[in-house]
């Protein structure tokens, strides 16, 4: 059994929010669902019509939630020029001072 995501990953993405909503003028809950919808989207078959929906994190486990916050990071970076540090980084005890409230 596989689980839930953690509050610590849970932590950590809502600080990447609010430093994404920092960057870009866009409130962190629309960055958020920007994201479910970019990497939680997939297609399902209710009756006989396909129609595509997101989750939301709360309905993910601890390595689906890694995936998602590691595709949120490389994105940030690539399409946003973002640099969002994980725990172990050198500098994210002043990230985490920053963006923890």
């Amino acid at each position: 059994v596989q689980e839930k995501r953690s509050i610590a990953q849970s932590d950590l993405m809502w600080m990447w929010m609010t430093c994404i909503q920092n960057e870009t003028d866009t409130s962190k809950d629309e960055v958020y669902m920007y994201y479910c919808k970019k990497f939680l989207m997939r297609t399902v078959k209710v009756g006989e019509k396909m129609e595509r929906i997101y989750m939301t994190t709360s309905k993910l486990n601890t390595e689906q939630m890694t995936e998602f916050l590691n595709k949120i990071q490389a994105d940030a970076a690539a399409e946003l020029g973002i640099r969002l540090p994980l725990p172990e980084d050198r500098f994210f005890e002043q990230f985490y001072s920053h963006f923890n409230y």
